[in-house]
């Protein structure tokens, strides 16, 4: 079995790991990263839409050579759906075979027995991430599900184990490095943000941005990386409806090469503007502060 102590020694060999990958953690975030490796704890990410979040859990299954495995909560959310269920319609053309191979007399509890095996069983994410373990289990977006997932979630992570009745107990051989993210969208209970170690993400600062842009966008010059940035800032600064995130900086940057730009003027601004903001409201605010002094 793979081994499951991290790969780097320390928070900054960490680090150092991740940019092999593209992504370029700060301190304050390889630490937390690191202790969640070490400690065995799940590490809880909360912070804006586009800070780096989900691409965090991408980076850490590359850099540590370990399988990503996902899981997208969404409202509704329950536990057939992110742990297992059964293949009924397989069962059912099993049952049938039974029935056909007998004659007619099929013995009901040994074809009851039959049916709820490895062979039937639907792995989801959780299930997933127990049973292939070491891993990294990226539990996306929790805030969108509701109190009664939460919990379950917690008496999972708990355990890391998970009891199947027709199966009996599945317990991980070793603890998936699990990371859960929320955009805030509502409050995540205490219970839960307790069992994790946390960390905010927030935007990078103007240097970071810039150094994401090299490592993401090869070939863009200098002064367009500068400029990109620097109108992602002021954006972030004005009462949007979603501000910009990374993933935006990159796409108005590639953008830009592929119009082989290597200035960031209002009027190539004005037509790509689609690239970094998604709602009209946004467009329209951005138009009204004008794009001449935003650039400035």
């Amino acid at each position: 079995m793979t081994d499951a102590r991290p790969a780097a020694g320390s928070p900054r060999e960490l680090a150092a790991a991740l940019e092999s990958t593209g992504y370029l953690a700060d301190d304050g975030l390889a630490m937390a990263a690191f202790l969640a490796l070490r400690m065995g704890r799940p590490l809880f990410c909360e912070g804006e839409p586009g800070t780096g979040k989900t691409s965090l859990a991408v980076a850490l299954a590359e850099a540590l050579q370990l399988p990503l495995i996902r899981l997208q909560c969404h409202e509704g959310i329950d536990a057939s759906q992110a742990l297992y269920d059964w293949d009924f319609p397989r069962q059912l053309l099993h049952l049938r075979t039974l029935e056909a191979a007998s004659g007619g007399a099929l013995d009901a509890d040994a074809a009851e027995s039959s049916l709820y095996t490895e062979r039937f069983l639907l792995a989801r994410p959780l299930l997933q991430a127990l049973t292939d373990a070491p891993c990294v289990l990226l539990v996306d977006e929790i805030d969108r599900a509701d109190d009664e997932f939460e919990a379950f979630l917690l008496e999972l992570l708990d355990e890391n184990a998970v009891t199947i009745p027709e199966l009996g107990h599945i317990r991980a051989a070793t603890p998936p490095l699990t990371i859960l993210t929320s955009n805030r969208t509502r409050e995540v209970h205490d219970a839960l943000k307790r069992r994790c170690l946390y960390h905010w993400l927030q935007h990078p600062d103007l240097d970071r941005e810039i150094a994401i842009m090299h490592r993401r966008v090869p070939g863009i010059a200098d002064d367009l990386a500068t400029q990109v940035a620097q109108a992602v800032h002021v954006l972030r600064g004005l009462e949007l409806l979603k501000p910009p995130g990374v993933a935006e900086t990159l796409d108005w940057a590639r953008a830009l090469r592929e119009l082989d730009r290597d200035v960031l003027d209002a009027e190539i601004a004005a037509a790509t503007l689609g690239t970094v903001l998604k709602y009209r409201e946004d467009l329209d605010r951005v138009a009204r502060a004008g794009l001449d002094r935003l650039l400035a």
